[in-house]
């Protein structure tokens, strides 16, 4: 199985284009030590020649354009692109859907609630329905196993595994209330389990940290890529003035008591790669003591274009 890092930076990029911190003024000047990064976004491929898509960034266009492998083989409208895994109904999950609108039949596995969260209440989505036939969608159970295919005719060797695991967080604010109470609050917010040929790939760019089924998850792959999107709880009430912490968006902060570092003190396995990074996120800087203590931890940092193979 492959694996490719296309964009590996939270919601707005980095640097972000209206974002004066520190980070992002740096990075502008010159002087930052580090990378640019367009808005998370994985693709995975059990074979090489049919890829799977883990969300789609509002970044995904720019994502597509900048990989071979998901580039057209043939004349007219095709793609190598299988299928989209959503694991939430946040913007920067599935803004990237409106790039795939053209006419091109694709299947889009989640789970129920999340499908209803993105269709239900923004009529924009309707148009992945113009295709003929239209986009397919396909439910992912929480904790139940389901095999990804290709398509018909698909080989053993192109087929996945993947399970949903629930990770406590919460559906995303636009949606309305009433629809927020018909729904399962299990379903909002999803890491997935990917198998093949042996191997066994977690992510889950967004952790709230609750509950244990996501660090038995963790503890059972071989590759886990995991939601650095802070450094500490407090990061943006200190930066920008947030009224909320990391742990109330929803995010896990990495450092400090009860922090993934120290939930993940310890263990040989996985290889664990950080990814979500917001731009306010000090580990973003390779000569800064946040990015040192990652390394030392035992922690790699996604980049765009970095590939993993399993």
């Amino acid at each position: 199985m492959r694996v490719k890092v296309l964009g590996s930076a939270a919601g707005g990029g980095f640097p972000q284009w209206n974002c004066g911190c520190a980070n992002c003024s740096r990075m502008r000047r010159g002087v930052f030590k580090g990378r640019a990064r367009t808005q998370a976004q994985v693709a995975i491929s059990p074979a090489g020649s049919t890829w799977f898509l883990l969300n789609a960034s509002p970044d995904l266009r720019q994502q597509i354009s900048a990989t071979p492998e998901l580039a057209p083989k043939d004349a007219g409208r095709n793609t190598p692109i299988a299928a989209i895994i959503l694991t939430s109904a946040d913007v920067d999950s599935v803004l990237g859907l409106l790039h795939l609108r053209e006419f091109q039949p694709l299947r889009l596995y989640s789970t129920p609630s999340v499908r209803r969260a993105v269709i239900a209440e923004n009529s924009l989505f309707r148009t992945l329905e113009r295709s003929r036939p239209p986009v397919q969608w396909e439910d992912l159970r929480v904790k139940d196993a389901v095999q990804l295919c290709p398509g018909s005719g698909q080989k053993a060797e192109e087929v996945l595994s993947c399970t949903a695991i629930p990770l406590g967080g919460e559906f995303p604010d636009y949606l309305s209330d009433g629809l927020r109470a018909k729904l399962e609050k299990t379903e909002a917010v999803i890491g997935l389990e990917i198998v093949h040929g042996g191997k066994r790939l977690f992510y889950a760019p967004s952790l709230a940290g609750r509950g244990e089924e996501w660090k038995r998850a963790v503890s059972d792959s071989d590759l886990a890529l995991l939601d650095g999107t802070f450094w500490t709880d407090d990061e943006l009430v200190k930066v920008q003035g947030s009224a909320k912490t990391a742990r109330q968006m929803g995010h896990l902060p990495l450092s400090g008591a009860g922090g993934l570092l120290e939930e993940m003190q310890g263990a040989r396995k996985p290889r664990r790669v950080l990814i979500h990074l917001n731009n306010t996120n000090p580990v973003l800087d390779e000569e800064s003591s946040a990015h040192r203590a990652v390394r030392d931890a035992g922690w790699e940092v996604a980049y765009d274009g970095m590939e993993i193979p399993l």
